[in-house]
């Protein structure tokens, strides 16, 4: 089948064209920059050069192709802002797609988006559900919970650096999901017919509280974690001076996301029936405690080799001194 990944660059999208690639599908990706996407290449994939946020330069990308997986979102440290990229962008690539007469389309939501509308990634995604739907096309909705790669920043990192880790309020319970894992959905949905015009939680096998990490990566790096708690009214503050500046107004949408986080309503779903329907084993899926320890092995390895390395080039560099005979 050939694919035209959406995203690919990112954290998820990444995985995405991996899993398809191993999978014996031909990839496509789109990309902005495709100077800064060579490693994809490397991979096997096709570069495209495209915008979600210029309809002109979509149709040509959509030319030959059988399906779209749409892992797009914005960044922080992007210009655009979240309703530029995750809203304008994506009706302008599924506009393009039913035009190309590309009936098939994988599409990364988040759950519970339809619970959250003064959130704006929550109220968009939600939207771009329903605008999706509307458009008669065989989509498939995924709905992951949270992505087990940004524990690494968020906890590990800070844990490991002896800088703060921020918390704020009642942590919300996460079942976070290995993007890796997540990307075995992406493609499966491609292969399994019944998945068409219908939405899927994604959930790992439990959910965690912020707590519960910072215990698990103290156990893990024998270290204790400085937690420094944030009030809930200061980023709500925060949130609203940033909007006044054009260049921050992609920042306040991520730090108005922090309600979502402290709602203290778990982010959890029941996901025997998805395994059953996708045909994934629960058990070859990875779990936080698996992903995090093989992290901080890996780490601790790293730094007993250059602590290693330093002392052994201390001791290369002292010279004894030599002892004046006698005359």
């Amino acid at each position: 089948m050939d694919i035209l990944i959406a995203g690919a660059t990112g954290t998820l999208g990444r995985q995405v064209v991996r899993r398809a690639l191993d999978e014996g599908h031909q990839v496509r990706c789109l990309v902005r920059n495709p100077r800064k996407a060579t490693f994809l290449k490397e991979w096997g994939a096709n570069l495209v050069k495209g915008d979600l946020c210029k309809p002109e330069t979509l149709p040509r990308t959509l030319e030959g192709i059988d399906a779209v997986i749409d892992a797009a979102t914005a960044r922080p440290t992007d210009s655009l802002t979240v309703k530029e990229v995750d809203w304008e962008g994506k009706v302008n690539l599924i506009q393009a797609t039913k035009a190309a007469d590309v009936n098939r389309y994988v599409f990364f939501s988040i759950l519970n988006a339809e619970n959250y509308p003064d959130v704006p990634m929550m109220n968009i995604k939600y939207c771009t559900e329903q605008f999706l739907a509307e458009a008669d096309l065989d989509y498939t909705i995924l709905k992951p919970c949270g992505f087990m790669q940004g524990l690494i920043p968020q906890y590990a990192v800070p844990i490991l650096d002896n800088q703060a880790v921020w918390v704020t309020g009642e942590s919300t319970p996460i079942a976070y999901m290995d993007t890796l894992d997540l990307a075995k959905f992406a493609v499966r949905a491609l292969e399994v017919p019944e998945t068409a015009k219908r939405s899927f939680p994604l959930a790992g096998s439990r959910a965690w509280t912020a707590e519960e990490i910072i215990n698990l990566c103290e156990n893990l790096s024998g270290k204790n974690a400085k937690i420094s708690r944030l009030p809930m009214g200061l980023l709500q503050f925060l949130s609203r001076a940033m909007r006044f500046f054009e260049w921050t107004r992609n920042a306040s949408d991520r730090l108005i996301f922090a309600n979502v986080l402290v709602s203290g309503k778990p982010f959890d779903a029941e996901m025997s029936e998805v395994y059953d329907l996708f045909g994934l084993n629960p058990n070859e899926m990875t779990t936080v405690e698996t992903y995090l320890q093989e992290y901080f092995s890996r780490i601790m390895k790293k730094l007993k080799e250059i602590n290693y390395e330093k002392e052994k080039s201390k001791k290369k560099k002292k010279t004894p001194f030599k002892s004046k005979s006698k005359s």
